[in-house]
């Protein structure tokens, strides 16, 4: 109710609530006491008055002397609130009546039980007329109830008034007392403010009183001490673990070179005197010779094709992103027409759905497809035909999901967490040909973009490989 009110006024309003809250339930319980009171008095005074009534009537309802009965009822003329009064008979018949003039349709046709009961605008009570244990008949006066009414409208009033001029009250000292609870509050606002807006934490609270609220301005400076204190300390952490990642990086992209140069030197060399040595003695070499040969030069071409794919890993991690709108369809018809060579004789049916653009870098979402694509055509290269399907949907608010299909060798899902793991393959080189870096290299790809990778497949019946984007921007 009061979020978004300012300090002051919440004390103010707190106050006037409180203030009126209680004088409210002090002035309801006041009223009602004095009500009920003055209903129980007016209750046993007209009874006491039926009493007496009653006493003195039963010698005129005994000789059947309605005259005296009368004189009797005349006594009620002092009580101007009285409105009628009567004496029933034995029988239920009004045997006298006050005003004596009064017609007797006017009254209950018959008596009721002994008691009272408050009508609308009358208290009614009825009273009987015993003797020696007889009833001899029934008192019946209605008395106003203008003065009970009265009342009612004057406590009522004067309830209202103090309410209105306690909350009055309460308001004039509120304002004159909130200044010295919400000022120090205030202060201490203001300089959170200050802090988050300058970013200085060097700032300190000033403490106006030595209360609670002075005490929370200690805390608050102490600990406005310990984040300064904190903050200078990360600075100087993050400029160490910054250097020592700058140099970390230095060492690897040594390492890279060495690997680029010192590495491939000697494959080239195992590769080439393999080559010669094979050409030189192809008459005096015995088949098996010649199979070692084909061993050796495939290991180093194999070794080679190994640290050019370790280069690409350790690189993608540094490479730079060029974020662009990517048309995923140019994208994926590309790495299929550069693969022309290796469908050459292959019956593949291709099944490409109309893909979403999404917003990344353009060469390494193409890295992605390219080892999507090419695994879907390596492991189905034993079906005749193959079928590999491409796909890609919205997937809730904030991603769009790819996906290619292959019906080819499939996995056991119970290695799937593997997959995307450097080295990890899960069919054997004489198999399936692969270095185990490709998947690694997507999921590298996607995670630096945001998205997720995973797999599903069945041994032998195909396997179906996932990846996400965010959902491109309509703004963008």
């Amino acid at each position: 109710m009061l979020r978004n009110v300012p300090i002051r006024r919440k004390l103010i309003a707190v106050n006037l609530l409180i203030s009126g809250a209680v004088l409210l339930l002090t002035s309801v319980s006041f009223v009602t006491y004095e009500i009920v009171t003055l209903r129980k008095g007016m209750v046993d005074g007209i009874n006491t008055r039926a009493e007496i009534i009653a006493a003195n009537s039963t010698a005129s309802l005994a000789f059947q002397d309605a005259s005296d009965a009368t004189d009797v009822l005349s006594a009620l003329k002092t009580d101007s609130h009285v409105i009628a009064a009567c004496i029933y008979d034995s029988t239920g018949r009004v045997f006298a009546r006050f005003p004596a003039n009064t017609p007797a349709g006017d009254f209950p046709a018959a008596p009721q039980k002994a008691g009272f009961q408050f009508e609308p605008a009358a208290l009614v009570v009825y009273r009987p007329v015993i003797q020696d244990g007889h009833v001899l008949g029934m008192v019946y006066i209605e008395y106003d109830l203008t003065t009970l009414t009265q009342r009612y409208h004057a406590y009522t009033i004067l309830a209202l008034v103090i309410v209105v001029c306690a909350v009055f009250l309460a308001y004039l000292m509120s304002r004159g007392l909130q200044k010295q609870i919400s000022q120090p509050v205030l202060a201490l606002a203001e300089t959170a403010k200050a802090i988050t807006r300058d970013r200085d934490f060097s700032t300190r609270a000033t403490k106006i009183s030595n209360d609670e609220v002075g005490a929370l301005t200690d805390a608050f400076n102490e600990m406005l001490a310990e984040i300064h204190k904190l903050n200078a300390t990360l600075e100087s952490r993050v400029h160490e673990r910054t250097a020592q990642l700058e140099a970390a990086n230095k060492e690897l992209e040594a390492f890279s070179y060495s690997v680029s140069h010192d590495l491939r030197a000697p494959l080239r060399h195992i590769d080439g005197f393999a080559d010669m040595l094979r050409k030189s003695t192809q008459e005096k070499l015995s088949p098996s010779g010649q199979r070692y040969l084909d061993i050796i030069s495939e290991a180093a071409k194999r070794m080679g094709t190994l640290i050019d794919d370790l280069l690409v890993f350790s690189r993608m991690g540094r490479t730079e992103m060029r974020l662009t709108r990517v048309n995923m369809d140019g994208l994926v018809a590309e790495c299929i027409s550069e693969m022309a060579q290796d469908l050459q004789g292959r019956a593949i049916e291709w099944d490409i759905a109309p893909l979403p653009e999404v917003n990344g870098d353009r060469a390494l979402l193409k890295q992605v497809w390219v080892n999507l694509v090419s695994n879907a055509v390596k492991y189905s290269r034993d079906r005749s035909p193959a079928k590999i399907t491409i796909r890609g949907r919205e997937s809730g608010a904030r991603e769009v999901e790819f996906s290619v299909q292959d019906n080819g060798a499939g996995f056991d899902m119970q290695y799937a967490g593997k997959l995307f793991g450097v080295f990890q393959r899960l069919h054997l080189n004489e198999e399936f040909e692969g270095t185990g870096i490709g998947l690694a290299n997507v999921r590298r790809i996607i995670l630096r973009h945001g998205g997720r990778t995973w797999a599903e497949g069945k041994i032998n019946e195909g396997a179906t490989f996932y990846f996400t984007m965010p959902k491109l921007n309509q703004t963008s």
